[in-house]
């Protein structure tokens, strides 16, 4: 029996519309954790007032992300057995650990302090507060390091093996599962993403107020954080980035290809495009405009090794495809006869390539009695959309370096200028949802990047949908999209207010209803060149 299709695409797009929604609150509650323990630190070393509001500020609209980014991260867990069974039946037990730490330590340990946070202001001292908000975001970094290990592994899936007899993936190596080369490097790219995404937030709303001419305090030490916080994380995306792209030399040699539209393998050190329109149908790429030795130096650091090219690469999966048909072959002759030693060794011998035979249930029911145009079809499977992966990686890295640029100059107007000009102000608001869109570009390049796989060279994504009907799927996608939109529209109107009041406004209360008010913190002193402030 041939998988439906269209069952496992529009599973795809459920997922996708929940994954990219609950990203849309998870950089900024990693970010913003972390400069809440900067402007608490602050408060800290030097007990002034104003710092305390400053950190209660924008903890209220911590708050206000972190309860929407629960809510939707909860759905995505139970969508790998609802939408996915036969993929968590398959690969759960190597899959699923992460997800069970990231549950009973990282998520416990952010959900329990949190409401230390808000709560303990009047209960706690002051060092004892800043290590609860300095706990709020080691909980939240380390359910991102736990996730970004269990997604690593379906990049690069190391510390595992098929065992025929159960038909399941199962560990053998957990250390090789956390420490996988490729999960190291997503996560710390990616929580440096979060940390530009809070800056930039940061910075965007300081400048708000200083158009307004209002809340000047708050702005001006908020625009300092975000400037110096956000230059340093800008700067380690790049960074970070170069080194998550290293990682695909060596496990990802398509999804490198396929970004940098590079259809032959180039002679050594291979040039980098910076801008083409790659054709899939033609095989080709139109009006290139290349950097010499550029992309051989970044993806393998040297001058003599080669980064592998899309058609070469297309016929070492045709190679492996047919290898893979031997190894099912003697799969199913395990399923026969347990017992059966020849078919074992022969399975022992080939395993490796047995998903590329998976990728032959698309065309046919038994992989083995596939013809040799089936095969060259399921070949050029494996090459995901070329256009799409190419324009995203360059969408994300050109927003990369606009950050550092933003942030260079954020730093330099408000630490030596004293007053940014009212252009950079209007921009640095425009730019709010600029790391956002920079961030789910560069998902959707990781996540599409990969395809056909769910688990790269494994498992094929049309293989590990569940048993459900389209119309069912419709259903819940509409009824997730009505769900998310209001929710959005509520997290929106919040966060709105919450910026509107400014510091000082008690979005969150203790439970009795006492404790001190806030307390308003001195003026500040004017400056030749700031004449005015109102914190």
């Amino acid at each position: 029996m041939t998988p439906d299709f269209l069952v496992s695409d529009l599973s795809r797009w459920q997922f996708a519309l929940t994954a990219l929604y609950h990203f849309l609150f998870v950089p900024l509650t990693l970010g913003l954790s972390m400069i809440l323990v900067i402007t608490e630190g602050a408060y800290v070393m030097t007990g002034k007032e104003v710092w305390k509001r400053i950190t209660k500020f924008w903890a209220n609209l911590f708050g206000i992300n972190f309860v929407l980014g629960v809510a939707t991260g909860i759905t995505m867990e139970f969508q790998f057995g609802t939408n996915w069974s036969y993929y968590s039946q398959y690969v759960g037990d190597v899959f699923g650990a992460p997800l069970a730490i990231e549950g009973l330590m990282a998520f416990f340990l952010e959900a329990t302090f949190v409401g230390l946070m808000f709560f303990g202001w009047d209960k706690l001292s002051r060092p004892a507060h800043w290590f609860v908000t300095f706990l709020v975001a080691i909980g939240s970094n380390f359910s991102a390091l736990w996730i970004l290990i269990a997604n690593g592994w379906m990049q690069n899936p190391v510390g595992s093996a098929f065992n025929p007899d159960t038909m399941r993936m199962e560990i053998t190596n957990f250390m090789e599962v956390i420490f996988n080369p490729v999960a190291q490097a997503k996560f710390v790219h990616t929580v440096s993403a979060g940390y530009v995404a809070a800056a930039v937030f940061v910075l965007g709303i300081s400048a708000w107020y200083m158009l307004k001419k209002r809340h000047l305090g708050l702005a001006r030490r908020s625009m300092v954080v975000a400037a110096s916080f956000g230059l340093l994380s800008a700067l380690s995306v790049v960074v970070l980035g170069d080194e998550s792209g290293y990682t695909l030399t060596d496990n990802q040699k398509m999804k490198l290809a396929a970004l940098e539209a590079m259809w032959e393998t180039e002679p050594a050190p291979a040039p980098l495009t910076l801008f083409g329109i790659p054709d899939q149908t033609e095989r080709k790429t139109h009006f290139e405009v290349q950097a010499p030795a550029l992309l051989g130096l970044i993806a393998t650091r040297s001058l003599d090794k080669e980064v592998a090219g899309i058609i070469p690469l297309v016929e070492k999966a045709e190679h492996r495809i047919q290898n893979g048909m031997l190894a099912y072959d003697a799969l199913e002759r395990i399923k026969a006869n347990p017992k059966d030693a020849a078919a074992r060794a022969d399975f022992d011998l080939r395993k490796a390539d047995l998903g590329f035979a998976l990728l032959l249930k698309r065309y046919v029911d038994d992989p083995r009695t596939a013809s040799e145009e089936q095969i060259r079809k399921a070949a050029w499977d494996t090459v995901p959309s070329v256009p799409s992966a190419f324009f995203a990686f360059r969408a994300m890295a050109g927003l990369g370096f606009l950050f550092i640029g933003m942030f260079a100059l954020a730093f330099y107007f408000i630490n030596l200028k004293r007053n940014p000009p009212k252009w950079f102000l209007r921009a640095a608001v425009l730019a709010i949802p600029l790391p956002w869109i920079a961030i789910e570009v560069g998902w959707l390049l990781a996540e599409t990047g990969r395809q056909p796989w769910i688990i790269d060279s494994v498992l094929p994504t049309f293989l590990g949908a569940s048993s459900l009907t389209a119309s069912q799927i419709i259903i819940t996608m509409v009824g997730f999209t009505l769900l998310y939109g209001l929710l959005a529209v509520i997290e929106v109107k919040l966060m709105l207010k919450a910026i509107s009041a400014g510091p000082g406004a008690r979005l969150f209360t203790s439970p009795s209803g006492g404790g001190r008010p806030d307390t308003p913190a001195p003026a500040l002193a004017a400056t030749p060149a700031s004449p005015q402030f109102d914190e």
